[in-house]
């Protein structure tokens, strides 16, 4: 892999282990922390409503509320590191992460377990912006698409386990130990970055944050083709996704009869497939290149989409039926999702802050309305979870195929 060696910044300790497997697992471990936020606690939702007393709806809002905070901050950290840094950022938000998580986990009330989700999100935001920004900052556009895969297989890794733990956690501390957790995490993330990182960033825009640039930046990239069609790309898979993360915990523990202490394996099953999928795309991207790596995910995608779909409708309704086709949709995001999220941010080196927060942004937003989506259509039924699966899959497919493609060819 090509690294860049970045200029001397005013806020770097040292010099960062560029091309290092430090470094890669350093961006794999800030990019791991969303996962942390939101699976860990999966199992906790439907004890969440019989705790606090409250609606699927309410519960619901501790994901979408998540979410949100994530998306919308993106537009505003993704210039801020622009302007001042990687570095301070990214330890505020770990320090923010913390603190949110403590704060869930203490929280005597839904409202205020709300609240604090909207200040983990903060920090969760800022230490995944600075992680896709690091990358650009640091590789080349190539280089830079395997280490995303790279670091995609560590987190891949963390969400593997999460699910596994918070069953466990959810147990015997209900929904308290996977906050806690959450938090140690984040503090121990805090101390590694302190002792291994620097600043990435080779020049601060002085102006990034101005808001007649900052709206032309934005403008800009709303205006390019390459990063419309790659974000679409990554945003319509990850939608997909965030629908199963949304309504899995309630189709299949409520639904289908799956014990809450084996929830998480069953998801973790699904987030195996993520993982292989990940290591593929690494070899993919090396030998094929990336447009038929994300035409291969991509088909592969509507391919698992389709099957779920058609044994829903068919009346096949057990775990099996859900899960399997599920870890081969994963499957299919950990070889769409690494190189749309590199291929969406690569053509802007000098606001890939901004491209990364606009990214980042445009599929919380997606996630949000996919969380409402789900917590409102649910009926008792696996129809709302399998039916949106298949919804989204047939749009990646869509997107690789078509539009990327042609972008591709010209």
């Amino acid at each position: 892999m090509k690294a860049r060696t970045p200029a001397s910044s005013p806020h770097r300790l040292r010099p960062p282990p560029d091309g290092s497997h430090a470094l890669v697992v350093l961006i794999g471990c800030y990019l791991m922390l969303q996962p942390v936020a939101t699976d860990l606690y999966l199992a906790s939702l439907p004890g969440l409503g019989q705790t606090f007393g409250a609606s699927a709806a309410t519960v619901q809002l501790t994901l979408s509320v998540f979410v949100l905070g994530f998306g919308t901050m993106q537009l505003v950290v993704g210039p801020v590191t622009d302007r001042w840094g990687r570095y301070p950022v990214l330890l505020a938000g770990l320090g923010l992460f913390a603190a949110g998580a403590l704060a869930c986990a203490l929280a005597p009330s839904i409202e205020l377990l709300i609240a604090g989700r909207f200040v983990q999100a903060l920090g969760c935001c800022a230490a995944v912006v600075v992680a896709r920004a690091i990358i650009r900052d640091v590789y080349d556009p190539t280089s830079g698409a395997k280490v995303m895969a790279q670091a995609s297989t560590i987190l891949g890794v963390g969400a593997l386990v999460g699910p596994i733990l918070g069953s466990l956690l959810e147990v015997r501390f209900a929904h308290r130990g996977a906050f806690v957790l959450a938090a140690l995490i984040a503090l121990a993330l805090l101390a590694a970055t302190l002792a291994r990182l620097g600043e990435t960033m080779r020049e601060p825009d002085r102006h990034a944050l101005a808001p007649r640039k900052l709206v032309a930046n934005y403008l800009r990239l709303l205006r390019a083709p390459e990063f419309l069609a790659y974000t679409q790309a990554a945003g319509m898979s990850y939608a997909g996704l965030f629908t199963f993360i949304s309504g899995s915990s309630f189709v299949l523990i409520q639904v289908l009869g799956v014990a809450t202490a084996r929830f998480g394996y069953c998801f973790a099953t699904c987030v195996f497939g993520y993982l292989l999928g990940t290591l593929l795309c690494r070899r993919l991207l090396a030998r094929r290149g990336l447009l038929p790596t994300l035409r291969l995910g991509a088909a592969l995608s509507l391919a698992s989409g389709m099957t779920m779909s058609g044994l829903a409708l068919a009346g096949v309704h057990h775990w099996a039926a859900v899960v399997g086709p599920v870890a081969c949709y994963f499957f299919a995001h950990g070889i769409v999702f690494p190189g749309a999220q590199t291929g969406a941010v690569a053509p802007f080196p000098r606001t890939a802050g901004a491209a990364a927060g606009l990214l980042g942004f445009l599929m919380m937003v997606l996630a949000a309305l996919v969380s409402g989506w789900i917590g409102a259509s649910y009926n008792g039924t696996v129809y709302p979870l399998v039916l949106t699966i298949a919804a989204f899959s047939a749009l990646v497919f869509a997107t690789v195929w078509g539009w990327i493609s042609r972008l591709r060819v010209r």
